[in-house]
Formats: structure tokens, C-alpha cells, sequence
């Protein structure tokens, strides 16, 4: 029927009275939903205040938005079938109900992952100077956080699409060029695909850990953040470098906390060979037992090299962490160069000469400068 300019579809005259009664249900069971919704996470919101309540507190923290879809698109399955709507109607809400929880159930899995996250961080604390393990467990989960959103976006997409029909027909048309089109369009995303199994494999062998301290293309610094398909390297000067996740499964690079987080901090001196050496070993014990950075482990002085001008000494001290170790260096050798300024300074380095007088056959020499001078 129309009147002017507007047109009203013969569905909402024919079925007027039905659609209003279906709407006001649906309205119910979405309200009811938000209800029983909003009594779990009240009750949930309560438990994660106590101390000690790391699960219930995550659970609320990143499932409530996902969960509350959930309930509602739940209740509209559950509630459209019993409704008087019109059938056309009623396949179009069913419909797009299943596109919603289908996405709300993706959200839901990719929640579950961060409470997991939230789980291991509570028991595994990485602030703390030996936390090995911890950057171990952390690493494998924001790895495998990361692909498994991936993944399950994917499957999320994938499984949307499935239900368009249009979609299937053509998927069932183009089945017999699948093997080329598969082809094409790994060749494409082939650099997306190894960054994902560089992933998988970085997550399960773990070459390098979040906070491991490295050197890559010749820059030396801390693994910020592990995502998918690329790593952030935050060098010491604070700039970032960004590297694919292939670049560790196919380049070799240094790891300096690999197997443990402490390190041994090198210093180099170079002195005159007149140096006791006897008593920069002794002075760089006592530099040691007033430096809070040394490990209380292990310290060494050896002269390891002799050139034709000075003496190589190296100094070895022990660090809890790289970071540590960085200023446990630089410590030792300003320390240890006051050391000889101020008590050895004859034995700092210097270069010696010669100066010889020659004088020419035919010139007198000067008195006092005969044959015995």
C-alpha cells in the first residue's frame, strides 16, 4: 500500500499485530538477559575484590563485555522461534542473531586467552632479578596470545561467511580452480604465513623471551613486545627497532640471557708495563665489596695482552642482569682509573723516545764534546 512519498511493506499490515507482540517478547528476553548478566558479574565484581581473587577479578575485567552479548544474542536464538513473527522476519533475526554470537564467541576466546595471561602473571612475576622462568611463561603466552587471536578471527570470519548462502554457492562454484587459487594466494601471503610459524616456533623453543637483552644487525637492546608477525627491540638509547619474526628462525643473532639473566660485565685497561697489578687486584676487591650491582659471585684481573707500548688488563665482575652489568662496567672503570691517577699515575700509559744529537763531520763541535764526550 502506499501513500505518497512513503511505502509501507504489506508484512508490517498483514502481520501488524504479531510483529509488535514479537518485538515486545524479544524486548523481554534481552532484558531479562542483561539482567541475569548484570546479577553473575555484580556477584563476580564482589569475590575479585578480596585478596587473592586473581581469577574472578580477570574474568570481570575482560569477559564481562563479550559475556554480555553473549546473554543477549543467547536469549534472542532461544526466544525467536517461540515469537508469532512472520517467518521472513524471524529467519532474518535468527539470522543475524547467529552472525552476532558467532563474533561474541570469537571475543569470548580471545577474553579467555588475556584471563589465562592474567593467571601466569600473578605466578610467574617478572619484577624481580632472576626471572627466568617468568620471561619464559610470559613469552610462550603473548606469542601464542597473538596467534590465537589470529586464528580465531579467521575461524570467526570463515564461519560468518558459511552462512550466507550467496557465499557457499560461490565457494562450491570456484572449488574446481582451488588448487591455483591456493597457490596464488600463498605465494602472496607467504611472508604473513612464515612470520606466523616463526611464531608458533618462537613460542615453543623460545630462542628469544620478552626483556631478553640482544644484539641484532649490530644494535644492542631489550625485547619490548612479541607480536605476530614482528618483534619492537628497544635499543639502549630508546629508539625501536622492528624486526620480522622469520629474521630469529633464519639469521643468527646474540642472546645474552639465553640461559640465565645474570652476566659478566669486561672492562679494559690499558697501563704501563710498570704497573703492580698485584695491587689493582686487590683494589678492585675492595671496589667490589662497596658496589650493590655485583653478584657477590664472580671478579677476575688478568693482564691478557702486551703490545710494544702498554699492557691489556681485563676485569671481570658479576651481574644479576644486563642492566646491571652495563653499570657495574662503567663503575669498576672510572673507579679503577681514579685508582691510578691518584696512586700510580708514573704508570699510566705513555710513550717513551729518544733524542739523539748528530752533528755533521765538517762542523766544529762545541767545547767539552770530544772524543770521550
Amino acid at each position: 500500500m502506499s501513500h505518497g512519498l512513503f511505502h509501507v511493506p504489506a508484512v508490517f499490515i498483514t502481520h501488524g499485530r504479531d510483529l509488535l507482540i514479537g518485538v515486545i517478547l524479544l524486548a523481554i528476553a534481552v532484558g531479562v538477559a542483561l539482567l541475569v548478566h548484570a546479577i553473575v558479574f555484580a556477584a563476580l565484581r564482589r569475590i575479585g575484590r578480596r585478596p587473592g581473587h586473581v581469577l574472578d577479578e580477570s574474568i570481570v575485567r575482560h569477559g564481562s563485555r563479550p559475556a554480555k552479548w553473549i546473554f543477549i544474542f543467547t536469549a534472542l536464538l532461544v526466544t525467536t522461534p517461540a515469537t508469532p513473527l512472520p517467518q521472513i522476519v524471524a529467519s532474518g533475526v535468527e539470522h543475524v542473531t547467529a552472525l552476532g554470537l558467532i563474533a561474541a564467541v570469537a571475543w569470548i576466546f580471545i577474553a579467555a586467552t588475556a584471563v589465562l595471561a592474567d593467571l601466569l602473571a600473578a605466578r610467574y612475576r617478572v619484577d624481580v632479578a632472576d626471572n627466568l622462568s617468568a620471561r619464559k611463561i610470559e613469552t610462550q603466552v603473548h606469542v601464542l596470545r597473538r596467534v590465537t587471536t589470529v586464528v580465531v578471527v579467521i575461524v570467526a570470519v570463515a564461519m560468518g561467511l558459511m552462512t550466507l548462502p550467496g557465499i557457499r554457492t560461490l565457494g562450491a562454484s570456484m572449488l574446481a580452480s582451488a588448487g591455483l587459487a591456493g597457490l596464488v594466494v600463498g605465494m602472496a601471503m607467504r611472508p604473513t604465513l612464515a612470520n606466523l610459524v616463526a611464531g608458533i616456533q618462537i613460542a615453543l623453543t623460545q630462542p628469544i623471551r620478552l626483556e631478553d637483552a640482544v644484539v641484532v644487525a649490530g644494535e644492542w637492546g631489550w625485547i619490548e613486545e612479541i607480536t605476530a608477525t614482528y618483534v619492537v627491540i628497544r635499543i639502549w638509547d630508546w629508539r625501536r627497532l622492528i624486526v620480522p619474526l622469520s629474521y630469529f628462525t633464519e639469521q643468527p643473532f646474540q642472546n645474552w640471557t639465553r640461559e640465565a639473566a645474570n652476566l659478566l660485565g669486561s672492562v679494559m685497561l690499558y697501563a704501563d708495563y710498570t704497573v703492580p697489578v698485584d695491587e689493582l687486584r686487590a683494589e678492585l676487591q675492595r671496589v667490589l665489596a662497596t658496589e650493590p650491582l655485583w653478584d657477590g659471585k664472580a671478579s677476575a684481573l688478568q693482564v691478557t695482552d702486551a703490545s710494544e707500548h702498554t699492557i691489556q688488563i681485563r676485569i671481570l665482575a658479576g651481574a644479576l642482569n644486563s642492566g646491571d652489568a652495563w653499570t657495574l662496567r662503567c663503575n669498576i672503570r672510572e673507579r679503577m682509573i681514579r685508582f691510578l691517577q691518584e696512586k700510580h699515575p708514573e704508570c699510566l700509559p705513555k710513550t717513551r723516545g729518544e733524542l739523539r744529537a748528530e752533528w755533521p763531520a765538517a762542523a766544529p763541535r762545541p767545547a767539552g764534546h770530544g772524543a770521550a764526550g
